[in-house]
Formats: C-alpha cells, sequence, structure tokens
C-alpha cells in the first residue's frame, strides 16, 4: 500500500471522483475527492504520525477506565482529517472542518475537570467563527453556480472574494492573530491528543486549504499582506510568550503558534511548495516533541514545571536526546529536517518585495524561538536534579513509536526533497543577510544560556495580549460589571425589579415569589402579559 501511494505521488496528474447529489437551476451539488500528490501525501503523514500515537496512547491511558472510549474518537479525529484532505468540494470540506470541531471538543474535555471544559469550549467557539465564515461563502458559491473550490479560476467574477473568505476561515483553525487563544488551552487534552492536535491535525486544517487554494487561485496582494502580518505577528507573539512560560506542554503549544506563523508566512509570500514542504517536517518532529515530553511526564508522574525537571536525562537518557534533537529542529539546527524548510523561508523573506516590519518581527521571532528552546533544554537534560520521585515506565509501546519520528525528525528534510523536487528551492543572498540569520540564531542561544532561569511572570503574555476572553483567564478587568450580570442568570430581572417598586407587594412575599424557577410567578406573568394584551386589542 505504501509504495502505491508512493507511485501515485510522482504522478503529475490528479484523480477525481465526484458523487452528484442533485441538480439545481444551474447548480450541481456533489461531493468532490481529489487524488494527486498533495493530498496522498500529506494523507500518509498524518497516517504515519496516528499510528506512532496511537501505539504510544496503548501504555499512556492503560489505567483509565474509558480508554476504548478515548481511542474510539480519536479514530474519529483522524477520520475527520482525511475527510478533509481529501475534499474537492465544500460540502465534503464542511465535512471534514465540521468533524474535526467536533471531535477535538471530546477530546479535549475527556478528562471533564473546570479547566478541560473551559478549555474545551473555548476552542468550540473560537473554531465555531470558521464555521460560519465557510458558509458565508457558498452564498459566493452559489452565485458562481458550483460549489467546488478545486475548478475555481481566477476569470470567475467572485474568486478573490471566495478566497478571502476561506483564508480568513483558515487563520482561525490555524490559530492566527486574533484567534490564537485556544491553541494553548487545549493543552487541557491528554498528551497523545496534544500530539496530533499540534502537529498533523487540527492546527494544520487551515493551513493546508490556503495551500489547496494556492495550488488552484492565485492570490492577490491584499490576501499575501493579511497572511504576512498574521504570520509574522504570530511567530512573535508565540516566541514571547514561551520565553515566560515554565509549564512544558504550554511551553511545546507556544512553539507550534510559532511554526505556524512561520508556515503562514510563507504562503503570504506566494510560496505553497515550501509551505507544504514545512508543514511535512513540523508534523514529524512535533509530533515527536510531544511524545516525548509525554514520556518524561509518566516518568515524572504528571509534574508539567520545567524547573522540577532536572535529572530526568540521567534516567531515561535515550527519551532526553529524542527531545533534544525535536526541540533543535525547532531552531532548524544543520543536518535538522526543520534546517531544509524554514531556514529556507527565512532566506526566501529576503528575495521578496516584502515590508521591513514583517522582516525585522521575523528575525526578533527567531530569537525568541532560540532562547526558549535552550531555556527548556537548560531545564530539562542540563539541571540538577529537582525531583524524587522518578521511575521508569519504558517499554516497546513507548519506545518504538519515539524512535520511528526520530528518523523522520532527523532524516525527514533531505528525504523529502530527494522524493519530492517540488519543494526544491534555491536563494541567492549576499553574504550579509545570509549571516544575519545565523548571527541574530546564536544570539538567541547565547540570551538562553546565560539567563538565570529565575521564575518571571507576565499576565499580558500569559493571556496572549488579553486574546484569551477574560471571562476565562482574568478577573481583574470588569470584575464588577460582571458581579452584577449574575443576576442575569438567576431569574428574571424585569418582573423582579417590576414587583420590588410595586407598592402591591410586600418585601417577604416578594422574596418568596420573585425566585426562579417558581411556576406561581410563571403563571402570574403570563395571565398578566395576556391582560395587558387584551386590552391592546380591544382599544383598537
Amino acid at each position: 500500500m505504501l509504495f502505491s501511494a508512493y507511485g501515485l505521488m510522482k504522478l503529475n496528474s490528479s484523480t477525481i471522483l465526484e458523487f452528484s447529489l442533485f441538480n439545481l437551476s444551474s447548480s450541481n451539488f456533489s461531493f468532490m475527492l481529489i487524488f494527486d500528490k498533495v493530498s496522498i501525501g500529506f494523507s500518509m503523514v498524518v497516517t504515519l504520525i496516528s499510528g506512532s500515537v496511537f501505539m504510544f496512547s496503548h501504555k499512556y491511558m492503560e489505567e483509565d477506565p474509558f480508554s476504548g472510549r478515548f481511542i474510539w474518537i480519536l479514530l474519529s479525529f483522524v477520520v475527520s482529517m482525511n475527510l478533509l484532505i481529501f475534499s474537492g468540494s465544500i460540502f465534503f470540506l464542511l465535512l471534514g472542518w465540521d468533524g474535526l470541531g467536533i471531535t477535538s471538543f471530546a477530546l479535549i474535555i475527556y478528562y471533564e475537570s473546570k479547566e478541560s471544559q473551559m478549555a474545551g469550549f473555548q476552542t468550540l467557539m473560537i473554531n465555531r467563527i470558521g464555521d460560519v465564515i465557510i458558509v458565508l461563502s457558498m452564498f459566493l458559491f452559489m452565485s458562481e453556480g458550483q460549489f467546488s473550490f478545486f475548478s475555481m479560476s481566477d476569470k470567475m467574477f467572485y474568486s478573490s472574494g471566495v478566497i478571502m473568505l476561506l483564508c480568513t476561515a483558515a487563520l482561525t483553525k490555524s490559530a492566527q492573530v486574533p484567534f490564537s487563544s485556544w491553541l494553548p488551552a487545549a493543552m487541557a487534552a491528554p498528551t497523545p491528543v496534544s500530539a496530533l492536535v499540534h502537529s498533523s491535525t487540527l492546527v494544520t486544517a487551515g493551513i493546508f486549504l490556503v495551500i489547496r487554494l494556492s495550488f488552484s487561485l492565485s492570490l492577490n496582494q491584499s490576501i499575501c499582506s493579511l497572511l504576512l502580518l498574521c504570520g509574522s505577528v504570530t511567530c512573535l507573539l508565540g516566541g514571547w510568550a514561551a520565553t515566560y512560560e515554565n509549564d512544558i506542554k504550554k511551553i511545546i503549544a507556544l512553539s507550534t503558534l510559532s511554526q505556524l506563523g512561520v508556515m503562514v508566512f510563507s504562503l503570504g509570500m506566494n510560496l505553497p511548495s515550501l509551505a507544504l514542504f514545512h508543514l511535512y517536517t513540523h508534523a514529524l518532529f512535533k509530533a515527536l516533541l510531544f511524545l516525548a515530553a509525554g514520556h518524561i511526564l509518566m516518568v515524572t508522574f504528571g509534574v508539567q514545571d520545567i524547573r522540577m525537571m532536572g535529572g530526568v536525562g540521567i534516567m531515561m537518557p535515550t527519551t532526553c536526546v529524542m527531545f533534544n534533537i525535536s526541540s533543535l529542529c525547532l531552531v532548524g539546527a544543520p543536518f535538522m529536517s526543520a534546517f531544509y524548510s524554514k531556514h529556507m523561508i527565512l532566506e526566501k523573506m529576503f528575495m521578496n518585495p516584502i515590508n521591513l516590519f514583517s522582516v525585522v518581527t521575523m528575525m526578533i521571532a527567531t530569537m525568541f524561538t532560540a532562547k526558549y528552546v535552550v531555556r527548556t533544554l537548560k531545564a530539562v537534560s542540563w539541571d540538577k536534579t529537582g525531583i524524587s520521585l522518578l521511575m521508569s515506565c519504558s517499554n516497546i509501546y513507548t519506545t518504538f513509536p519515539v524512535f520511528l519520528l526520530s528518523l523522520g525528525a532527523i532524516t525527514g528534510g533531505k528525504l523529502i526533497l530527494s522524493l519530492e523536487i517540488s519543494s526544491f528551492e534555491m536563494a541567492f543572498l549576499p553574504s550579509m543577510e545570509s549571516s544575519l540569520i545565523n548571527f541574530v540564531t546564536i544570539g538567541g542561544i547565547i540570551y538562553g544560556i546565560v539567563e538565570n532561569g529565575q521564575s518571571k511572570k507576565s499576565f499580558l503574555l500569559s493571556t496572549l495580549f488579553f486574546l484569551t476572553p477574560l471571562v476565562y483567564g482574568s478577573t481583574k478587568p470588569f470584575s464588577s460589571w460582571m458581579s452584577k450580570m449574575k443576576y442575569l442568570d438567576n431569574g428574571w430581572i424585569e418582573p423582579y425589579y417590576a414587583m420590588k417598586k410595586s407598592l402591591f407587594w410586600s418585601g417577604s412575599y416578594f422574596t418568596q415569589e420573585g425566585n426562579w424557577p417558581d411556576s406561581r410567578l410563571i403563571l402570574s406573568s403570563f395571565f398578566s402579559v395576556m391582560i395587558v394584551l387584551s386590552g391592546l386589542l380591544l382599544s383598537v
């Protein structure tokens, strides 16, 4: 099966399966599946990572009484992602898009704690914004008389409007600014879920949609400017916030936010092949990073604070080496898979005629990335022992997936370049600009080494500059206003104050009658409204 899929990837042709539902006037409502090297290649990456995560979950969730239900929800999540990958029409896109939203909500609230429920609803509501935008785009599809975005052309009258709406919807799913707050909150899910969500499934759905649109239609200047702005700011925000975080899962989540910004930035430069290349390499090393972190959490009995993880490298050197390898991929270290994609995106940045703000923002974000990676490695691998509760729980179910993904993290970049020539890019830069990228990275590494490691907190960065809803993330602003708004949830506020001011109601009787729910109050209010309406009708 693997060789047949690879054979289909090497063919420079596309196979389209279309199932017509019905025809209305001149519009054809149909489901469309696309099999080409883009969809098959990404589906192979998703399947490889999913198999590794399922094997890791067998050990990670073995003590959970509902582990079977967890596996079925996780399988539905992977199936929904594959439906989105092979979709070619708006109906099939919605099927995979909504499937990802519903199953991700069920996985995030799996532990049924207050934190997980708040994070699940936050993720669900932000993703609903993207669903609404896609539904609104159906009106423009109807105006063109088709519902297939694969067969659209630049000559269509509403093509630019459709692309703008779909790209905006993609920004919500890929957690770009100002829709970034749900990605760190999704860390409330189990670690195997985080490995899938942050590597190759939920967050990459929006990126893949824009890549698919870029191969079919050309992105105009306004859309490219939007992608450049969102990508650069998101990359900076994710790296900056990670330098103030001590939770290892939150740090990895914010690193995902930074890498997604790099992909969107590449799309803003009209380089979809390079963005797809970085999507492949990022999926491999980020899944490895999460599984290695999950193995560390199993050893430390769930301790997630990096300041207490010293000595883990002595207890489990193999997993610690894999954690270091995947962390170095974040920086784009030489001889790693991400070096071939991320470093090339930064070099292409100097060759494209883009604004200076995006260039400076990306260079600062690159420095912050090196800083938080070195800070994390220093705490986990190089620091002295900080926790006494350590155990050994390595077996075939946790070791083999980590080894398999480590091969992809080390050799994936060179292997993909050898198999797919369309991912190959060249950059011709002056020596000063080429060395500037290395100098900025080295500066971030030195900054992370010499930092004293004291605990730091930043309320602005912990809430991503108030992108996290204030109801969840903060009680400081609007606290007095929110304390008064709670009466809206306790009862009928209008009858409450109306009866309170009435001369016919005493205080004690009002206290008994004004509470919710109360059938007598409902009946009295109903008959009062009916009497008023009857009087109005008779007067007319």
